[in-house]
C-alpha cells in the first residue's frame, strides 16, 4: 500500500466534460491502489475544481476522483464508470486518511 505524497507543486489540469465544456482542476494528489486485486496498480487523481463559482471556499468545493491512464509520456484523466471500482478507491482513500490522522495524534 503506497500513498504517493511527492512534492506535487500546484499543477493545473484542463479537461473537457461530456458536454464539451473546458473544466480546470488543481491536482491535489495521486493515489496508487495496491491492496485490492481487482484494481491493483491503478493510479487515481484527486482533483479540486478551480472554476467552481458556487463554492465560496476551497472547503466547500467537491473533490473529483478520476482514473489515470498512461498514453506514452502523457496521462489521460478518465471518469470512473464502475461504481464498485469507485467505492473501493474511496474506501482506500478513507483508510489512508484515517492512518494519517492517527499518525498526527
Amino acid at each position: 500500500m503506497t500513498h504517493q505524497e511527492e512534492n506535487i507543486e500546484e499543477q493545473l489540469i484542463e479537461t473537457v466534460d461530456e458536454d464539451g465544456n473546458v473544466v480546470n482542476f488543481e491536482l491535489l494528489d495521486i493515489i496508487q491502489v495496491e491492496d485490492d486485486e481487482s484494481i491493483k496498480d491503478n493510479e487515481y487523481a484527486l482533483l479540486l475544481p478551480i472554476d467552481d463559482k458556487e463554492a465560496e471556499s476551497d472547503e466547500e468545493k467537491e473533490v473529483v476522483l478520476m482514473k489515470l491512464k498512461k498514453d506514452g509520456e502523457d496521462y489521460i484523466f478518465e471518469a470512473i464508470e464502475d461504481d464498485t471500482e469507485f467505492d473501493k478507491v474511496v474506501e482506500y482513500i478513507n483508510i489512508l486518511q484515517s492512518q494519517e490522522n492517527n499518525e498526527d495524534e
